[in-house]
C-alpha cells in the first residue's frame, strides 16, 4: 500500500437482538450504527464526505433494496452525500470497506463511512436459509438436502477427509472454543448461551444432524446486525488527531490488504485445487497479497486472526489455508491450543460467526472493527495481550469472494 487507511472509529450493535421484535428493521439499524460510529470516531455528520454500505440480502429478508440511499433517509444530515451499497454474499462488508478505501486512496474524499447492515430473524429460519441459495449458482448448482449451505460445507468436509483425513472431535474443539470466547464478547450473539455436557459431540439428541456431516453446534447461527466504521486518509487523521488531542500513531491503521474472486459453484473449484496442497489456492493468494502490502512475510508475523467460521469446518481448513500449517496439518494447532484465547496465535478471540454471530453483510466489517479494537488494546475482555497486528479473512458463497486486511497501531 502506497499509504495507510486510519480507522477513526466504529459501532457495532447487538448481535443478540431480533430488531423485528421490537419493531425495528433495516432502517432503525442503519439509524443506530450510523449514529453509533460517528460518536465512537467523535465526528459530526457533515466530516463524511461518502458511504458504501454492504447488505447481502435485504431484498429477499426485508424487500428492501437500494440500501445506499438508507443512511440519509434515518440520518438527515447525510443527504446529498454520495453513497452506494456492495453486495458479495457473507464478503459484503469487506467489499464496502475496499471500496471506501479506493475512493481515499485515489484522492476523492478524505473521510468515508463504511457500513454493514444484515436483518436475518425476521422470517422463520428455513425461509432466510433458502433465501441465501442466491449465493451459489442459482438454476445451476444442485446441492444435496434442505439447507445448501451447510450441505455445501459438508461436501468440502467430505472432499478435504478423503486427501487428509479428519477427525471429528476436532470441529468440537473449534465450536466450543468459539462459543467460549463469546461469552467475554459483550455484543455476542450468544454471549448467554449454556450448553448441555456433550453438545459439541457427535450424540444426535445433544448436537443433531444439519445436513451431512454438519451438526447443529458446528455452525453460526442467522443474526440480526449493523456494523459502522470510519476510513481516513492520513492527512484527514493527522488533522483529527491534533483536534481531539489525540496520538496519531495510536490510531489503528488499514496497512494491508487481499482481495481474490472465484466462481460461483463450489465442485469445479476442486478441480483447480494444488495436488497433495491446498483445497483452495486462491484463498491462499488473498492472505498472502495482504502480508505482502502489510510488509509481512507470514501469517505469524501478526498477533491473530478474525477468521471466517461460518462452519467449525470452514475455520479448520481456512487455518491451513491462511498458512498458519501445511495442508492436512490444521489438526496440530488445534491439539497444542495454539489458537484459543492466551494461545500463540489466537482466531477468532471475539467468538468468530459461530458465537458472536453471522449478519452476512455486516460480518466483514464487524471483523475489521474487532481487528482495531485488538490493536489498540481496546478489546475489553476479548483483548489478546500485547496485539499490534491483526488480520482477517472473509468470504462470501462457496469461497466465491475472498477478502482478507491487516490492521496495525
Amino acid at each position: 500500500m502506497s499509504a495507510p487507511i486510519y480507522i477513526l472509529g466504529g459501532y457495532q450493535s447487538d448481535f443478540a437482538l431480533a430488531w423485528s421484535r421490537s419493531g425495528g428493521d433495516l432502517s432503525s439499524a442503519t439509524a443506530e450504527a450510523v449514529h453509533g460510529t460517528l460518536a465512537a470516531a467523535q465526528l459530526d455528520a457533515s466530516a463524511i464526505e461518502s458511504i458504501h454500505v454492504g447488505n447481502a440480502f435485504g431484498e429477499l429478508q426485508r424487500a428492501q433494496g437500494h440500501m445506499g440511499a438508507m443512511p440519509a433517509t434515518v440520518v438527515p444530515e447525510l443527504y446529498g452525500v454520495p453513497a452506494m451499497r456492495h453486495e458479495a454474499a457473507c464478503a459484503s462488508g469487506s467489499l464496502a470497506i475496499l471500496s471506501a478505501m479506493s475512493e481515499i486512496e485515489a484522492g476523492r474524499y478524505d473521510c468515508v463511512l463504511v457500513l454493514g447492515v444484515e436483518e436475518e430473524r425476521n422470517t422463520p429460519g428455513e425461509v432466510a436459509s433458502t433465501n441465501m441459495n442466491c449465493a451459489g449458482w442459482a438454476g445451476h448448482e444442485t446441492l444435496p438436502g434442505r439447507f445448501a449451505w451447510p450441505a455445501a460445507f459438508g461436501l468440502l468436509s467430505d472432499e478435504y477427509g478423503e486427501r487428509y483425513g479428519m477427525r471429528r472431535e476436532h470441529l468440537a474443539f473449534i465450536a466450543e472454543n468459539n462459543f467460549a470466547n463469546a461469552r467475554r464478547n459483550p455484543r455476542a450473539q450468544t454471549r448467554g448461551w449454556q450448553f448441555k455436557p456433550g453438545a459439541f459431540s457427535e450424540d444426535e439428541a445433544l448436537n443433531p444432524t444439519v445436513e451431512k456431516g454438519m451438526r447443529r453446534n458446528h455452525c453460526a447461527q442467522l443474526t440480526d446486525g449493523a456494523c459502522g466504521l470510519v476510513l481516513a486518509s492520513a492527512k484527514f487523521a493527522a488533522e483529527h488527531a491534533a483536534k481531539r488531542g489525540l496520538q496519531l500513531e495510536k490510531i489503528p491503521r488499514i496497512t494491508g490488504w487481499g482481495h481474490v474472486t472465484a466462481s460461483l459453484p463450489l465442485m469445479p473449484k476442486f478441480e483447480r485445487a494444488e495436488k497433495d496442497g491446498l483445497l483452495f489456492p486462491h484463498v491462499a493468494k488473498a492472505v498472502q497479497a495482504a502480508l505482502k502490502r502489510a510488509g509481512l512475510g507470514a501469517i505469524r508475523d501478526v498477533d491473530g486472526i478474525e477468521l471466517h467460521d461460518c462452519f467449525a469446518f470452514s475455520e479448520y481448513f481456512l487455518i491451513e489455508h491462511i498458512g498458519l500449517t501445511r495442508a492436512g496439518e490444521g489438526y496440530k494447532v488445534l491439539e497444542s491450543g495454539e489458537i484459543a484465547a492466551g494461545g500463540g496465535f489466537p482466531v477468532n478471540p471475539s467468538g468468530g460467526l459461530i458465537g458472536g454471530g453471522h449478519p452476512v453483510g455486516a460480518t466483514g466489517t464487524r471483523m475489521l472493527l474487532d481487528a482495531a479494537r485488538q490493536v489498540t488494546g481496546t478489546a475489553g475482555p476479548m483483548q489478546v495481550e500485547g496485539a499490534k497486528k491483526f488480520a482477517t479473512l472473509n468470504i462470501g458463497g462457496s469461497l466465491g469472494t475472498v477478502c482478507s486486511f491487516v490492521v496495525a497501531a
